[in-house]
């Protein structure tokens, strides 16, 4: 007689950033038994605090949009682009359309389905990470924070089993299948060596917050809450401003490595010299108290050579990131964590836990990822045309439906292709007005990548 010995958990997750609450809350709700191990104790800062409309679906359906407006995060209606109003960009007129150094959208232009409100919300991550992650615990997953992963057996016998200390104790749990939502830490994909290093972004960031910075612009009164995307003189190198409270707001620099100074006191006094390059927010900034201490993020743009295989997934940031520009992060966490849940459930109704049962997931996560991707290359490449197509009414929505994080079900949006189609007119054409302000992605990397 054969005697078979259930796993403990259906579902191992590891990591409870919000790709992973996302996933044991969905997978908890449809009566699934999954473990989520989180290596921090919660609450922990994070980078990463705006969210797109997209997210709505997700928080929706977890029952967590009464949670998010009793917790009053900042609603944010939209999105901003400023340059200097010296800058030469804006000098010249594509079209017949006049350039402005200053180009704003809102979200409830486009109508989404799924998506009930004309806003989404700025977080303080180390918050909503904690609320998020408690409410997968309500709905029935079990947590555990405070503890770190030190490596998966795909191979044991007769589930996979996944290694982790308890204080010194060392202990392990099996399960049917292992879901990394580690983040950037990439427990799964650098265990199984499949992390690939983005050839193309090279992006750093140093950030904090800031208190009692005037985020009023005399263009939008009404705008301040909106994020602020605002362009340096630098080549691929920006600005953010993200609402955290009513007067606590996230500044952070973006630029390439080669712009990165290699010690701390070099970054401060860079992150600076940055800042004084746009008056407008200098004189503001430097009248605010900076409340945290400098962070930096970097080397973080990167793909897996496999996203899914027999009994795992990589979900969220730890199977994909480009870069932060539109805040597209949480975004795509969330929602991969969402379509995760779909070919869960379907392999353990069948019983089936083998690569093929995932093809939904890995077909929408190739797609929204390289999508994604298509545009921040344009965007890169060539920032003024980005502004272009937002203030253009022939391609206004299609670039806002980008922005909303509707990016899964086409192969490839129509306006990528024309985007691509104009960066590659200006990189032929040596003497267009807009060949000298060009990025340093070469044409190259402007092909697509699939």
């Amino acid at each position: 007689m054969i005697t078979t010995t259930a796993p403990d958990f259906e579902v191992g997750i590891i990591g409870g950033g919000p790709a992973g609450a996302a996933l044991a809350g969905y997978l908890a709700k449809s009566g699934l038994s999954c473990v989520v191990f989180e290596r921090e104790l919660m609450p922990r800062p994070h980078v990463g605090e705006s969210f797109v409309p997209a997210t709505t679906r997700v928080l929706r359906e977890l029952d967590f949009i009464d949670e998010m407006e009793k917790a009053k995060f900042p609603h944010k209606y939209g999105a901003v682009w400023t340059a200097n109003s010296n800058s030469q960009a804006y000098h010249h007129e594509w079209e017949d359309l006049p350039l402005d150094n200053f180009t704003d959208i809102r979200f409830d232009e486009r109508e989404q389905e799924g998506v009930d409100r004309r806003y989404t919300y700025h977080v303080d991550r180390g918050r909503f990470d904690c609320m998020f992650l408690q409410h997968a615990n309500k709905l029935g997953a079990e947590v555990y924070e405070g503890v770190r992963v030190g490596k998966v057996d795909l191979d044991a016998d007769p589930t996979p089993r996944i290694y982790f200390k308890m204080g010194r104790k060392e202990m392990s749990v099996s399960v049917n299948m292992v879901v990394d939502c580690s983040g950037r830490q990439t427990l799964l994909g650098n265990q199984l060596r499949l992390k690939v290093m983005d050839p193309c972004f090279n992006q750093f960031s140093y950030h904090t917050w800031f208190d009692h910075y005037d985020r009023s612009n005399d263009r939008a009164d009404d705008k301040g809450d909106y994020i602020y995307v605002h362009f340096l003189p630098i080549t691929s190198s920006w600005i953010w401003q993200i609402p955290i409270t009513d007067t606590v707001t996230s500044i952070g620099v973006v630029t390439q490595r080669q712009h990165f100074p290699k010690d701390a006191k070099g970054r401060e006094a860079f992150f600076w010299n940055c800042i004084e390059t746009r008056p407008d927010l200098c004189e503001k900034l430097r009248k605010a108290d900076r409340i945290r201490p400098f962070k930096e993020e970097g080397d973080y743009s990167y793909s897996m050579s496999q996203i899914c295989g027999d009994r795992f997934m990589l979900v969220g940031d730890a199977g994909r990131f480009v870069d932060p520009i539109f805040s597209s992060g949480v975004s795509i966490a969330m929602n991969s964590a969402r379509t995760a849940s779909h070919d869960i459930l379907k392999a353990a109704a069948k019983g089936d836990w083998t690569k093929p049962n995932f093809e939904y997931f890995e077909k929408r996560m190739r797609n929204g990822t390289r999508n994604w991707y298509e545009f921040i290359k344009c965007y890169y490449r060539l920032n003024v045309l980005f502004t272009m197509f937002i203030q253009d009414p022939r391609y206004r929505l299609d670039v806002l439906q980008l922005l909303q994080g509707d990016v899964w079900d086409e192969n490839e949006p129509p306006v990528l292709k024309k985007m691509r189609g104009i960066v590659a007119s200006v990189e032929q054409n040596p003497n267009h007005v807009w060949h000298k302000l060009l990025g340093n992605l070469t044409a190259e990397t402007m092909k697509p990548n699939y």
